[in-house]
């Protein structure tokens, strides 16, 4: 099982915005989280990322206890086994995009220029990869985030609304780039409004206040 937590609550003052979240993700499965605004989603995802903690609860990655490693652990468990995908995109503007993607590489070990060429082969950037962040489109700028995603070849992988931004044309491009990846057996846990992209995961599940079931 890669992903396993176990009564997980999360509290904001007297607010319970995750009430008793127990899930289950195993190894090359693609999950959706849908839900309306507000209902927790970005606050579940990051717990997963260990971006934030729960106020109580377990939280098992690749059958290690992870919500309660002190800050130095939990930051090396992001750098190895998860990449983060965002709605907004979060490149350094005054880095290229080989350079945005070798940044992800410095903090995890040694820079390799050529395994990070070889990513954004893989998402279609290698011609651009000299191209400041404000030269790319978005739907480019959103494949350079997969590619700085994936450099250190994490085993889960995490989005939250990652074609949020994107026109129609760059939404199918973004979608067939998740498929490749779940077809090489990443693991993906997506949170969307777009039912057309959920539709294309493994399972789908519903997180309305704060209470997560199947759909």
């Amino acid at each position: 099982m890669l992903i396993q937590t176990r009564q997980i609550y999360k509290n904001f003052g007297d607010l319970e915005v995750l009430s008793d979240i127990n899930l289950e993700i195993s190894q090359g499965e693609w999950v959706c989280i849908i839900g309306p605004s507000g209902s927790g989603k970005s606050t579940l995802l990051n717990i997963l990322s260990l971006m934030d903690f729960p106020s109580s609860g377990e939280y098992f990655l690749e059958g290690v206890e992870v919500s309660k490693m002190n800050e130095e652990d939990k930051m090396k468990i992001r750098r190895e086994k998860i990449g983060l995908i965002f709605q907004q995109f979060h490149l350094i503007p005054h880095l290229n995009a080989l350079e945005n993607v070798m940044l992800a590489q410095y903090y995890h070990s040694s820079i390799e220029e050529e395994d990070a060429m070889f990513m954004l082969k893989k998402v279609g950037l290698s011609h651009r990869y000299n191209h400041l962040p404000s030269q790319l489109s978005g739907g480019e700028q959103q494949r350079l985030c997969i590619a700085r995603s994936l450099i250190n070849n994490p085993s889960l992988l995490l989005a939250d609304e990652p074609t949020g931004n994107l026109d129609e044309q760059n939404e199918k491009n973004i979608l067939n780039l998740l498929c490749s990846l779940k077809d090489e057996g990443k693991s993906i846990v997506l949170i969307t409004h777009n039912l057309e992209l959920a539709s294309y995961a493994d399972r789908r599940l519903i997180l309305n206040y704060g209470v997560l079931r199947d759909e």
